[in-house]
C-alpha cells in the first residue's frame, strides 16, 4: 500500500510556485556523482570531463548583432509553402533553405556555417537603433522592421501559397522565396547580399548576370494592366537584369520589380562577387528608397522557356501559369492569395479558450512543417540544431492517408519503420557534412538518421492511438485500414516484450523501456503489459516509476506520458510519488531546473551518446499536463501546473516559436521550430484551458 503524497504546497510558500516536497528538497544533500564529474549550469552539447568544462560564451538575443558570425537560435522566424522553408533572422538575412523540399539540398545554410554556407540577406546599411520581427496577423506571412530616428523601413518575407478554392492548373503553386522591402518614413539605404551554396555547400556553380528584352508575354500582360489600372503604368518597372545562379543539378534566378511612389525611381544595379569560402559568386547590390518606394525580390528556380512555334492556346495558358510575366498585378496576387490561404485555414481553429493566439501560432507553424503532397509531418525542418482537437481535421485526414500508405509496405516481420521520409522512402541513410563547421562550431552535422531501422516499440501505441481518435472525431475508417491496423497489433502482440531502443533512440544497450511498454498497452490494452510495468517498473524505495525494467534507478520524464494515455489515474499515489521525484533538482535526483524537465539525468545515466544536453521542452509541457490532469483534484497542483506553463511560454522566441531544447541558460538549443514540441504544447494548452474553466 503506497503512502498518499499530495504534494501540497506550504501554506507560507510562495503558492503556486513551488510545492512542499520541492521546498524540503532544498535542504537535503546533493547526489553523489560518479567519479570526475560535477554538475554545471549550462547544459549545451559539450565535453563533461571537469578539464574541459569553459566558460560559456553567450550572446544576447536582444539585439541581432551577429559578433561570432551566427543570430542565436531565438533570432529566427520560418516562412514556407508546406514544401519546404526558409529560416529568417531578425536582422532580414535568409540563413538557412532546402529546396524545393524539406529533405532536398540546402540552398543557404549559413546557420550551419558562417563562411561557406551561403546566405541571403537585406538589410539597413545604415545604423539603426531597433529592429521588431511580427507574423501578419492569422498568417506565416513574416515582416521584419527596422527603425531609427532617421527612418523607419520593413521587409515581408514569404513563400507563395494559392487560396484553397483556386484552380490547380490555371493558379498554381508558385515555389518562388518573395522578398518586399520597403520604406515607411524618410528614407533608408539598403544592402542586398545574396550568396547561394548548392547542395550543402559541395557544389559548385557560376553566376551571370542577364540583361533582357521585353519578351511578347511580358508586354502583353503590360498592356492589359496598363488598361485596367491606367494609374499604375508609370509608377513602377520590373527589372531587365536577372541574377542566374547555375550548379550541375539546379539553376536558380534572382528578378527584382520596384515600385516608384511618389518619387524618382531607384535603381537596382547588382554585381557578381567572387568570396574565397563559397564554391562559386554572389551578387551584391546598395540601393536608397524613399518614403512609400518598395522593391520585391523574387528567388525561383529557373522554369523551361522552351516556347514552341506552334504553342496551342491551352499549352500557352499552361505554360504562363507557371511561369508568369513579372508583374506588379502579379505579386499583388500571390500576396493577396497567400494571405487569404492562411487566414481561411485559421478559421477552421475551433479553439476559443485561454492562451489562443499562441494555440493558433503552434498550429500554424505545424501546418508549415506539415508536406501537403503526401500529408507527412516534419519532426523539424532544420538540421544540424492532436490536432482534431482544434478543428484541423483535414490534415488529420492526410496524415491518415500518408500512415495507410506506409501500412501497405510493411516490413517482411509485418513491422514498421519509425521514420520515414516525406515521401514514404524506408531508407535514410545517415551522413556527417564534415566540411562544415556547424553552428557556432558545434560539429558534427548529419543530415538523414542512423535510428531509421531501430526497434521502437512505442510507435505502435502512438499510431493506434492516433487512429482511434481520427476515427471518433474525424472520419470514420475504412476496411482496408481496419485491416492493416490489424497486421500492426498482431505485430505488437508477438514482440511487444522485445528490448528495443525506445523514445529516445538511444545508442546504448536494448533495454525494456517503460515507455514502449506503456505505449505497447495503449496498443493492445492487455494486463500482462500493464502488471509488468506496476512490478516491474516502479522503484518503492526511491518510490517512483523507473526508466526500464534493467535500470531500476534512472528516473526518465517519459512516464509523464502516463495521465496523459489514461494508463495511469492523475491521483495514483505512484503517479503522485514520480510527480514529487521528477520535480526535484537534477542534483537531488530529480529532473526540474528552473521549472524545465531534463528527459534524464544525462550525468547518470547511459544513453550511448554522451554529452551534456539541454532540457526537453516537450518533456516540461507533459509534466504540465501531468500537474494538470492531477489538478482537477487538488487545486494547489493545478496552480503550479499553471505557473509552470506560464514559464513556459516564455522560452518561446518572440513569434512564439519552440526548439527542442533549452539551455539553462535560456538559449534556446537543438532542432527548431520542432513539431513534437508544438504538439504537447497544444496539448498542455488545451487541457489546463479545460481544466482551470471547470475548476
Amino acid at each position: 500500500m503506497e503512502p498518499d503524497n499530495p504534494l501540497h504546497p506550504q501554506t507560507d510558500s510562495p503558492y503556486g510556485f513551488e510545492l512542499e516536497s520541492e521546498i524540503k528538497a532544498k535542504e537535503q544533500p546533493l547526489e553523489e556523482l560518479p567519479s570526475g564529474m560535477r554538475y554545471v549550469a549550462d547544459t549545451r552539447k559539450q565535453s563533461i570531463h571537469p578539464d574541459q568544462l569553459s566558460q560559456a560564451e553567450l550572446e544576447t538575443t536582444r539585439c541581432n548583432i551577429r559578433k561570432r558570425g551566427y543570430l542565436p537560435i531565438e533570432n529566427y522566424g520560418i516562412i514556407g509553402n508546406m514544401r519546404t522553408i526558409a529560416l529568417c533572422g531578425t536582422d532580414g538575412s535568409i540563413d538557412f533553405y532546402c529546396y524545393p523540399k524539406f529533405d532536398s539540398p540546402s540552398l543557404f545554410c549559413r546557420a550551419m556555417d558562417k563562411e561557406k554556407g551561403g546566405h541571403f540577406a537585406i538589410f539597413p546599411s545604415q545604423p539603426y537603433t531597433s529592429n521588431k520581427q511580427m507574423y501578419l496577423p492569422n498568417s506565416n506571412i513574416l515582416m521584419t522592421r527596422f527603425m531609427s530616428d532617421d527612418g523607419v523601413a520593413e521587409i515581408i518575407d514569404y513563400m507563395h501559397v494559392p487560396s484553397q478554392h483556386q484552380s490547380s492548373i490555371t493558379k498554381p503553386l508558385l515555389p518562388w522565396m518573395i522578398r518586399t522591402v520597403r520604406v515607411i518614413r524618410t528614407s533608408m539605404e539598403f544592402k542586398l547580399e545574396c550568396y547561394p551554396a548548392f547542395n550543402y555547400a559541395l557544389d559548385e556553380h557560376t553566376t551571370h548576370i542577364v540583361t533582357e528584352a521585353v519578351s511578347d508575354d511580358q508586354a502583353t500582360a503590360a498592356s492589359i494592366e496598363a488598361h485596367l489600372y491606367p494609374d499604375r503604368s508609370s509608377n513602377y518597372y520590373t527589372g531587365r537584369d536577372r541574377v542566374v545562379f547555375k550548379s550541375k543539378g539546379l539553376t536558380m534566378d534572382l528578378r527584382h520589380l520596384v515600385r516608384c511612389g511618389d518619387f524618382a525611381c531607384p535603381v537596382i544595379k547588382t554585381k557578381i562577387d567572387y568570396p574565397d569560402t563559397h564554391k562559386g559568386p554572389g551578387v551584391m547590390a546598395e540601393f536608397e528608397l524613399q518614403e512609400g518606394q518598395e522593391v520585391t525580390f523574387v528567388l525561383r528556380e529557373v522554369p523551361s522557356r522552351v516556347k514552341p512555334n506552334d504553342e496551342a492556346p491551352s499549352d500557352r495558358k499552361i505554360r504562363l501559369a507557371h511561369d508568369p510575366p513579372f508583374t506588379m498585378s502579379l505579386l499583388d496576387a500571390l500576396f493577396r492569395q497567400t494571405n487569404t490561404y492562411w487566414m481561411e485555414w485559421v478559421t477552421q481553429s475551433t479553439y476559443k479558450g485561454r492562451w489562443r493566439e499562441h494555440v493558433l501560432r503552434s498550429a500554424l507553424t505545424l501546418k508549415l512543417l506539415t508536406y501537403q503532397p503526401t500529408g507527412a509531418v516534419v519532426a523539424s525542418p532544420t538540421f544540424g540544431f492532436p490536432e482534431a482537437v482544434l478543428g484541423f481535421t483535414v490534415e488529420a485526414g492526410q496524415y491518415m492517408k500518408y500512415i495507410a500508405e506506409r501500412c501497405n509496405e510493411l516490413n517482411e516481420d509485418g513491422s514498421l519503420n519509425i521514420m520515414y521520409s516525406i515521401d514514404g522512402v524506408k531508407r535514410l541513410d545517415e551522413r556527417e557534412l564534415s566540411h562544415l563547421d556547424g553552428y557556432r562550431s558545434s560539429k558534427p552535422i548529419r543530415i538523414g538518421n542512423g535510428a531509421y531501422d531501430h526497434l521502437q516499440l512505442d510507435i505502435y501505441g502512438e499510431l493506434l492511438d492516433g487512429i482511434y481518435l481520427y476515427n471518433k472525431y474525424g472520419s470514420p475508417i475504412s476496411y482496408d485500414m481496419w485491416c492493416a491496423v490489424r497486421k500492426l497489433a498482431d505485430y505488437v502482440c508477438v514482440n511487444w516484450n522485445q528490448p528495443d531502443m525506445s523514445i529516445w533512440e538511444v545508442r546504448g544497450k536494448k533495454q525494456h523501456f517503460t515507455f514502449s511498454l506503456i505505449m505497447c498497452w495503449v496498443a493492445l490494452d492487455r494486463d500482462e503489459i500493464y502488471e509488468l510495468v506496476q512490478n516491474k517498473c516502479y522503484n518503492h524505495e526511491l518510490k517512483m516509476f523507473t526508466q526500464s525494467v534493467e535500470s531500476p534507478d534512472a528516473l526518465d520524464a517519459s512516464v509523464l506520458i502516463m495521465p496523459l494515455v489514461f494508463f495511469s489515474s492523475p491521483t495514483d499515489p505512484r503517479l503522485l510519488n514520480t510527480l514529487n521525484r521528477i520535480l526535484l533538482p537534477p542534483e537531488k535526483g530529480g529532473l526540474v531546473a528552473n521549472d524545465l524537465v531534463f528527459r534524464y539525468n544525462f550525468l547518470t545515466t547511459d544513453d550511448g551518446v554522451g554529452g551534456l544536453e539541454g532540457a526537453f521542452s516537450m518533456c516540461t509541457f507533459w509534466l504540465v499536463e501531468a500537474l494538470t490532469r492531477a489538478g482537477q483534484y487538488d487545486k494547489k497542483l493545478l496552480i503550479r501546473a499553471e505557473v509552470m506553463f506560464e514559464k513556459m511560454l516564455t522560452y518561446g522566441n518572440h513569434l512564439g516559436l519552440f526548439s527542442e531544447e533549452v539551455a539553462r541558460s535560456g538559449e534556446m538549443l537543438g532542432n527548431f521550430p520542432q513539431a513534437f514540441t508544438h504538439l504537447s504544447f497544444i496539448s498542455a494548452a488545451y487541457n489546463l484551458d479545460r481544466v482551470l474553466s471547470s475548476s
